[in-house]
């Protein structure tokens, strides 16, 4: 096998080289989580390269592992990585880019968005090759009050429908389907409009809206058929915002937007934004959900989206040299 071929390696180009320190989101060790480790365990032996595994058995042991994981690749001038879904990957990649270290992903997820965007490959094998062969790259990560996000961050009806997702995932198993289900039982409930004001790009509007969606994913955006999904990575975001609408047109758009069309409905307004300021109208409102990379979080307001000061080294495959 051609590696520099399959990976787009220049001769300048370094991968990493010190060890690796996985952390794995095993779940309740069920016989999945079980073979994946299996399975990273037996990639890392094969390519010759020293490697530890952090397993994470409760959900509440995700920050500790990773902060143990940045603690040891410190010492080490190692690579932190994380195996798992958005959730996992978004607080790894977190406490890697506080401390500036190098950082792999192992997808383990659903959509898989974050690695599909940057060319990882879900199969275990072919992802830690990448691990071992390709050199780290600086990539764009949003922030919102502080919060890292990677794919996208929302205010308003998405972060109910992913906490709805998550209770139907639990009860019927991680399928697409379950996914899509789940989002049309949240749709057809009724729902208050949020009353904000946005300042962003020198102007400021107030509006009534179910929902603010911020992307920093370009796949997810193309796939819905965003036209601002081309300045994801180039220092901006994407913010789109709904129009009050009935529950029959919620669900139209969502159809529009599994077809790849929702940019061009009327009640979409979409923007390109480095810094966007929300504040609620509503009185003594003193917090807001909000959802980053599928997980939900009450912030303070303002809620300020913004593009992170400094970028994510992420190892993954260079384009292709012709």
């Amino acid at each position: 096998m051609n590696l520099q071929r399959q990976f787009g390696r220049p001769p300048h180009a370094s991968a990493a080289r010190g060890p690796f320190f996985i952390v794995l989101n095993a779940g309740s060790g069920s016989d999945d989580a079980r073979a994946v480790r299996e399975a990273i365990e037996h990639a890392f032996l094969d390519a010759g390269r020293q490697h530890t595994l952090l397993l994470v058995e409760q959900p509440g042991k995700l920050s500790e592992q990773a902060r143990r994981a940045v603690f040891q690749a410190r010492a080490t001038n190692g690579v932190v990585v994380a195996a798992g879904g958005d959730g996992t990957i978004n607080t790894v990649a977190a406490a890697a880019l506080e401390h500036g270290l190098p950082f792999g992903v192992i997808p383990q997820g659903t959509f898989n968005y974050f690695s599909r965007t940057h060319g990882i490959p879900a199969d275990v094998e072919e992802a830690v090759q990448v691990l071992v062969h390709a050199p780290p790259q600086p990539v764009q990560v949003g922030v919102v009050n502080e919060h890292l996000f990677l794919v996208n961050a929302s205010l308003g009806l998405y972060p109910q429908l992913l906490e709805d997702r998550e209770a139907y995932k639990q009860q019927f198993g991680r399928s697409r389907l379950v996914a899509l289900f789940a989002a049309l039982a949240t749709i057809v409930r009724e729902h208050r409009p949020l009353r904000i004001r946005l300042e962003s790009n020198g102007r400021t509007v107030t509006l009534r809206t179910p929902t603010l969606f911020v992307g920093n994913n370009r796949l997810q955006l193309e796939q819905i058929g965003i036209p601002q999904a081309s300045v994801v990575e180039q220092g901006w975001l994407a913010a789109l915002a709904l129009k009050p609408v009935h529950t029959h047109t919620l669900l139209w758009l969502m159809l529009r937007g599994a077809l790849g069309q929702l940019g061009g409905a009327n009640q979409v307004t979409g923007f390109a934004t480095r810094t966007l300021t929300v504040r609620p109208l509503s009185l003594g409102l003193r917090r807001i959900k909000v959802a980053t990379d599928g997980e939900t979080i009450w912030l303070k307001p303002p809620i300020e989206f913004r593009v992170a000061d400094k970028p994510l080294m992420l190892i993954k495959p260079l384009p292709a040299q012709p």
